[in-house]
């Protein structure tokens, strides 16, 4: 069995209920339930588990608590939201659809290195990483399907002929 870990009184247990029940942010609300479990004399591996957190990081949460109080708690982000930056704006990305209708300047189909390379030109960036290209490839529907490739001996009137002749799937 662990050991029970002894909070500092800045709150009471209601308090930290409270304060659980009440948070809007998904951070402080998992640093509260779980200074509320620990509160209750719950096994600080137990509470972690709990909550869903790690047990080192909950121990930081517990240490932070007792040496701040309740600032500690607070979510340092303060509300900013990772995101992830455009590399094109709608008028460079219609502008990548257009291109996408002709073949690239190589040669060959459009994949993602050749529309990260098309994107580094375009933007003047240095690099664009090959995975960024296919994004922008699978954002704008872009499908890399091509026909099957056709036999150089293959005889054209035959496969006319048979298609003509060959029942459908449809009628069947």
């Amino acid at each position: 069995m662990g050991r029970t870990i002894t909070l500092t009184n800045h709150l009471s247990c209601e308090e930290l209920k409270a304060r659980y029940h009440s948070s809007s942010d998904s951070v402080e609300s998992r640093r509260w339930h779980l200074l509320w479990l620990v509160s209750q004399q719950w096994y600080l591996l137990d509470a972690a588990a709990a909550v869903g957190v790690s047990y080192s990081y909950a121990r930081k949460v517990v240490y932070a608590y007792n040496q701040q109080g309740v600032e500690a708690i607070a979510n340092r982000r303060g509300g900013r939201q990772m995101s992830s930056r455009a590399l094109l704006s709608a008028a460079q990305q219609a502008e990548l659809d257009q291109a996408l209708q002709a073949p690239p300047a190589d040669g060959g189909l459009w994949s993602g290195p050749k529309v990260a390379q098309w994107i580094a030109q375009k933007t003047g960036r240095a690099q664009v990483h090959p995975q960024r290209g296919w994004d922008y490839l699978k954002r704008l529907n872009y499908s890399g399907q091509r026909p099957r490739p056709r036999h150089a001996k293959a005889d054209e009137e035959a496969q006319t002929a048979f298609k003509k002749t060959c029942p459908s799937e449809s009628s069947s």
